[in-house]
C-alpha cells in the first residue's frame, strides 16, 4: 500500500447562505479537485450562537453544510485563496492527513 500526504480542506456553511452551489462549480469546473463530498447536518450553531436544527414540525432550510475535499497540501492552499477572493466563507479548517492507496 502506498501513502501519501495531503491536506483535507473542511468548509463550513448553512443552507440559507446559498454559497454551496458556486463553492461545488469552483471546486469542480475550475479547480478539477478530485472528489469532494458535502455532509448535511441535522443541527448546528456557529459564532452568532443561533441553533440550526431539523426537525418533522419545523423542516429547516438553513441547515448546517460541511464541504469537504483533498489534495496536494500546496494545492489545497491555492485553491482555498483562489476560493475566499470569489466567495466569503465563513469557517475554514485543514489538518494534514496520509492517504492510502491501494495497488499503485
Amino acid at each position: 500500500m502506498a501513502t501519501h500526504a495531503v491536506t483535507v480542506a473542511r468548509i463550513y456553511l448553512r443552507e440559507g447562505e446559498h454559497r454551496l452551489a458556486k463553492v461545488l462549480d469552483f471546486l469542480h469546473a475550475q479547480e478539477k479537485v478530485a472528489g469532494v463530498t458535502v455532509l448535511r447536518g441535522i443541527a448546528g450553531f456557529g459564532p452568532d450562537g443561533r441553533l440550526h436544527t431539523a426537525s418533522l414540525v419545523d423542516l429547516s432550510l438553513d441547515l448546517p453544510l460541511i464541504v469537504e475535499f483533498y489534495d496536494e497540501p500546496e494545492r489545497v492552499a491555492a485553491i482555498l485563496g483562489r476560493l475566499e477572493d470569489i466567495i466569503p466563507l465563513p469557517h475554514v479548517i485543514s489538518w494534514q492527513a496520509t492517504l492510502h492507496r491501494h495497488g499503485g
